[in-house]
């Protein structure tokens, strides 16, 4: 699913899988999101509501440019560093095409449905 990304007012490239938790995440689009740092690998912000993770992909590690789901905190994380083993918790949602330092250092994102 293609969708529309801005990462501090700047447009990036970026998709969504066709996974159920992603469509899921597709309903709340549009999206305006203040992202703050966790643990020097990720920025995270929360999300209105808690995603259905039913019917979620077999867990894969997050990499560079992964727009992920953290179940248990119900939380949307870019990872801008290679993250944590495999975990059912952790779903990959999609991929942001942008470089570690730009997304590191974001503070802001917009994802809106692609036209």
């Amino acid at each position: 699913m293609d969708i529309r990304v801005t990462l501090d007012g700047r447009p990036v490239d970026a998709t969504l899988n066709d996974s159920p938790p992603a469509r899921d995440f597709a309903d709340l689009l549009p999206l305006t999101l203040d992202l703050k740092d966790f643990h020097g690998t990720e920025r995270v912000a929360d999300l209105p509501r808690k995603l259905d993770a039913s019917g979620a992909p077999e867990p894969v590690a997050a990499k560079v440019g992964d727009i992920a789901y953290y179940a248990p905190w119900g939380n949307l994380a870019l990872f801008y560093q290679n993250g944590p083993p495999a975990s059912a918790d952790l779903l990959i949602l999609g991929h942001l095409d942008v470089s570690a330092e730009q997304l590191g250092g974001a503070e802001r994102i917009t994802i809106e449905a692609a036209p």
